[in-house]
């Protein structure tokens, strides 16, 4: 069996980067050109984006990957412009026409009240055009042969859907929702909910927790910084690991406790919340080293940095 040949001149660069994900490529496309841009060793991103869509997409490299499952389980945030008469193949703009319906009139104060049956927890169907498997083979690859599988229905949890704009055949909404919502679903339920059909014209993810307000970076500039200050230029633009998880408390350690929990050890630790309770472990000198869970009474190591202060 043949090996992935490793890669050269590639460092351990730690912490995260909030891009805005350009039109038209592919999440694991970006992703594979930030990892060669910055020379990391280690990448990944949390929660892909369909070509279509822009907006924000954590990349995480070397220690943040770490925290990579938790900002997957974070809640996102869109801004998506629907077209209603027409259904697509895909459930956007980028699919074929298969359906058209008439599209009844509807005022702002109807469209809110369709809008708001889907507030909640709810169950969708994910769509045929996405990377969920079945057997083995993504079920896009499947729609693009002409099969349709069942699906089971998944609980996913729509937080808020603010009414931003609409006319007689489009509306823009804002959507707060959980991790696993497909938006294409949920404009395609909300025209059904109409007596109509629809699609998604535009998409974009504005943020995820807990990075609101915060600045992405395009490729572009990115790709000017790398050619303009280097390696430098770009790692002045990664969040640090922490930052992931702000809502998690913070534990800070005196000088022998950093050093047994660096070597794996649990500790006494007497404040004990009700139940457990993750947290963010800081040595003597404040830098971050990992995540931790209180419980019984002690502090448990969970997942330690690699990359530890000097």
């Amino acid at each position: 069996m043949s090996r992935r040949p490793k890669r050269r001149h590639y460092r351990d660069v730690s912490g995260v980067l909030l891009l805005d994900k350009p039109l038209g490529l592919t999440s694991n496309a970006v992703l594979q050109e930030l990892i060669h841009l910055f020379k990391a060793r280690k990448g990944g991103h949390t929660g892909a984006l369909d070509p279509l869509a822009s907006g924000m997409l954590p990349i995480c490299f070397g220690d943040a990957t770490k925290v990579s499952s938790y900002l997957l389980d974070a809640d996102k945030h869109y801004q998506v412009t629907a077209r209603l008469g027409e259904a697509t193949a895909t459930g956007d703009a980028e699919g074929e026409v298969v359906e058209c319906l008439p599209v009844p009139g509807f005022d702002a104060s109807s469209l809110q009240g369709v809008l708001e049956r889907f507030v909640g927890d709810i169950l969708q169907v994910p769509p045929m055009y996405s990377a969920l498997k079945r057997g083995g083979r993504p079920l896009y690859e499947l729609a693009r042969d002409g099969k349709v599988v069942e699906r089971e229905p998944r609980p996913v949890a729509i937080r808020k859907i603010s009414l931003l704009d609409f006319d007689a055949s489009h509306f823009t909404l804002a959507v707060s929702c959980s991790k696993g919502t497909y938006i294409r679903t949920l404009v395609e339920d909300i025209a059904q909910a109409m007596d109509t059909v629809g699609h998604v014209v535009m998409l974009r993810r504005t943020h995820v927790d807990p990075y609101a307000g915060q600045e992405m970076r395009t490729l572009e500039e990115l790709q000017r910084l790398a050619a303009e200050g280097g390696l430098a230029a770009l790692d002045a633009c990664l969040t640090p690991v922490d930052q992931a998880l702000t809502d998690w408390p913070r534990v800070q350690l005196d000088a022998r406790q950093s050093q047994h929990i660096l070597h794996g050890r649990i500790l006494d630790w007497p404040d004990q919340p009700n139940g457990s309770a993750r947290c963010r472990i800081y040595s003597v000198s404040g830098d971050f080293i990992g995540l931790g869970e209180i419980a019984g009474n002690q502090l448990f190591p969970r997942r330690l940095m690699a990359q530890q202060p000097s």
